[in-house]
């Protein structure tokens, strides 16, 4: 008989893996998630991207942005994350995360049921980030019409040791992406 907890191999054969992107908004994690996605999904590979603004819309609706509400929200994607990873799916979470201990408790979260998990630090400074302002956040913030902006105003604890690190702001989006197939590659998580 089947253990449920336990991870579970893909049609493709490969084991479900958790990878967290995070780093300050605007920094690259989601553009990186979804080129990857389309690339492995393009292969047939079970891929899913978890986006941290469509998660927090609909599995934290009603959470605000305070440190415990952040925490909240992590630990609800994390646990989606390790379901659908142990499940067999390439498991892709672009998501700020702003704090260690949250991030550091999916990663345990993970371990307990035998799960992969890496952990990508997508970073870019918070200057390139701003002129980047994909969402119009840093704009915002300039202005007086938000406060709490991670990386800003708001705390971010930068992994202390990530599986790979993404220096978006000197490399392309090619090239990151490349950087991180070739680690999944490497662990055993994607075809080469």
């Amino acid at each position: 008989m089947n253990d449920p907890s336990r991870p579970v191999a893909s049609r493709e054969g490969l084991p479900g893996a958790t990878v967290w992107l995070t780093g300050l908004p605007s920094a690259g994690k989601s553009t990186i998630a979804w080129a990857l996605a389309a690339q492995l999904r393009a292969e047939a590979r079970r891929t899913e991207v978890l986006d941290g603004d469509e998660m927090r819309g609909l599995l934290s609706a009603g959470l605000g942005f305070s440190r415990a509400d952040r925490d909240t929200n992590v630990q609800r994607v994390g646990l989606v994350a390790e379901l659908l990873a142990r499940n067999g799916v390439l498991t892709l979470v672009p998501v700020i995360a702003p704090y260690e201990q949250a991030r550091e408790a999916v990663r345990r979260r993970h371990e307990k049921s035998g799960t992969a998990y890496l952990e990508v630090h997508v970073a870019a400074p918070v200057e390139v980030c701003a002129r980047r302002d994909v969402k119009g956040l840093y704009a915002r913030q300039r202005e007086g019409l938000l406060t709490g902006l991670t990386g800003v105003d708001d705390p971010y604890e930068e992994p202390e040791r990530p599986d790979l690190r993404l220096d978006t702001d000197r490399q392309s989006e090619a090239e990151s992406v490349r950087a991180l197939r070739a680690l999944l590659t490497d662990r055993g998580l994607c075809a080469s």
